[in-house]
């Protein structure tokens, strides 16, 4: 079959800019993968394609009032970058800050194009490349690389998720959505309603109660809501006795084993979990608060991920009278605020539709290999970053148990492994391929949460069995990503044959 890509031209390939690596997205991800690139695999010469004008990504983007993490910086913080600031649970603004340090300080930024939007990227096997495709400024930019490291997260950058509500333009005050949130916009002494009860609402409410006359945080159904300290104790008083990369390993290893152990419990002992971290609620809310009707899920614990406040910030809003928890469902906006299907009105000058994220794998860039379009939900990834019969490309996706950074880091790792066990045997393509007629498809995550539901048919399938299982275990991912063989006999590594000859690549003898 001829390939749909253009004739080659040698006189325009050597105009087109070419590097060993193309890393897509200067986010948390993108700027750690480069770290990794510089300090194991030296001699790749690569480039940071992003498509907006700053550094940080999420981070970046999300302006929203008391915007934070919902993870200890101990491990969504780099491995070789120490967390060094007194706050455990760290707002937006600290976050981007440290990854703008960890660019400049590991001379990144220069490999950084700003404003170049990656539209798509075709894979040709006879000359082993990836022809990016992006726009700067509008205007087309053509550039190649060998292998491509998509770092642009898991949702669409140009629209969050928010639902179809009967009446909406009947509503007489403002609508907002936090992914686009208005400099300007004044709630002082305004009554707010935020709809939904996720990470986002549970941020927002404390944070805008204190300004707000009063806000209330409108739910369809709870979520689990646990209360952790800002401050890590013990990680300050290891900081001031210990040198900071100590200190701060310590305290990761600490987090991971916790998180580790805390997931498995509630997987093994659902109810004991549901019943304690419910129990912690009351603790906080006093025995007159209807826990069971407003923080208790239909759910069992991590079948979605669950929501931290630190400092108890919202149970100590809602003890105060400036936040209220209401557990219902909206029947539509009315000029006056919203409707409920209970017949009770909201009243409301702002409504702040925190309804989630729209799911978008790869940043929506169109890929291709020989010129027939990859679909990654017709694709089973590898070790949770690389797809069936895709050659020399890479994505990241972090955990849903944990951490992001704590998956980022390791699945860079590996990829260095991979560029340099690729150098070593003289092979430039490296393909997962897919031949094991016992390994059944199964959904990438299972996970219960709205946004995983509405994009489960475009994410790629996961195998039953290593290497296409997803572990959502930071321990087995070490061992099998760091210490574990990179010619594994699942991966090919192949070498172009000259393109006069157009004969198939060689397979090469795995090591």
């Amino acid at each position: 079959m001829e390939k749909r890509d253009a004739p080659r031209n040698r006189d325009v390939e050597r105009r087109v800019e070419h590097f060993d690596v193309i890393i897509v997205g200067a986010g948390l991800s993108g700027i750690g993968a480069a770290h990794h690139l510089q300090l194991e695999s030296p001699g790749k010469t690569y480039a940071i394609l992003e498509g907006r004008e700053n550094i940080g990504g999420t981070w970046d983007l999300f302006r929203y009032p008391g915007i934070r993490s919902d993870s200890d910086m101990f491990t969504l913080g780099y491995s070789f970058r120490p967390w060094t600031e007194a706050k455990a649970i760290a707002d937006g603004p600290s976050i981007l800050k440290y990854v703008k340090a960890a660019a400049k300080d590991g001379d990144i930024e220069r490999h950084i194009r700003f404003r170049h939007k990656v539209q798509g990227a075709s894979w040709d096997s006879e000359t082993a490349t990836w022809t990016v495709r992006a726009t700067n400024d509008g205007a087309p930019v053509t550039l190649s690389c060998n292998f491509l490291f998509m770092c642009t997260g898991y949702y669409n950058y140009d629209a969050g998720y928010t639902p179809e509500f009967a009446g909406r333009e009947d509503f007489g005050g403002t609508v907002v959505h936090p992914q686009f949130w208005p400099e300007t916009l004044d709630y002082a002494g305004k009554k707010v309603v935020v709809i939904g009860s996720g990470a986002t609402a549970v941020t927002l409410v404390p944070e805008m109660a204190k300004d707000a006359a009063r806000v209330t945080m409108l739910q369809r159904s709870p979520t689990y809501v646990v209360s952790r300290p800002g401050e890590d104790r013990m990680a300050n008083w290891l900081r001031a006795k210990l040198p900071a990369k100590l200190a701060y390993g310590i305290v990761r290893w600490r987090n991971v084993a916790f998180q580790l152990f805390f997931f498995n419990l509630a997987r093994k002992r659902p109810q004991k979990m549901k019943d304690r971290l419910l129990g912690m609620v009351r603790e906080h809310l006093g025995p007159d608060y209807d826990v069971d009707k407003h923080f208790t899920p239909r759910y069992n614990p991590w079948d979605q991920r669950l929501c931290l406040v630190p400092d108890a910030d919202l149970f100590e809003a809602i003890k105060a009278g400036r936040a209220d928890v209401v557990t219902d469902h909206i029947d539509r906006f009315v000029p006056e605020g919203i409707r409920l299907e209970s017949g009770e009105t909201l009243p409301a000058d702002i409504i702040v539709t925190a309804t989630g994220l729209d799911m978008k794998l790869l940043h929506g860039v169109t890929l291709t290999v020989d010129g027939e379009r990859v679909e990654p939900g017709q694709r089973l990834q590898y070790k949770g970053m690389m797809y069936s019969g895709v050659p020399n490309l890479a994505s990241f996706f972090g955990y849903t148990n944990a951490s992001w950074t704590l998956k980022a880091d390791l699945t860079a790792h590996y990829v260095c492994r991979l560029l340099n066990h690729m150098d070593k045997t003289g092979t430039r393509i490296a393909t997962p391929v897919l031949d094991d007629p016992s390994v059944e498809e199964v959904p990438f995550l299972d996970f219960t949460s709205g946004y995983v539901q509405r994009a489960l048919g475009h994410l790629p399938r996961q195998g039953s069995k290593a290497p296409w299982k997803v572990h959502q275990n930071y321990a087995k991912d070490l061992i099998a990503l760091k210490y574990g063989k990179v010619a594994d006999g699942t991966m090919r590594f192949t070498k172009p044959a000259p393109v006069a000859r157009k004969s198939e690549p060689m397979l090469e003898a795995a090591e």
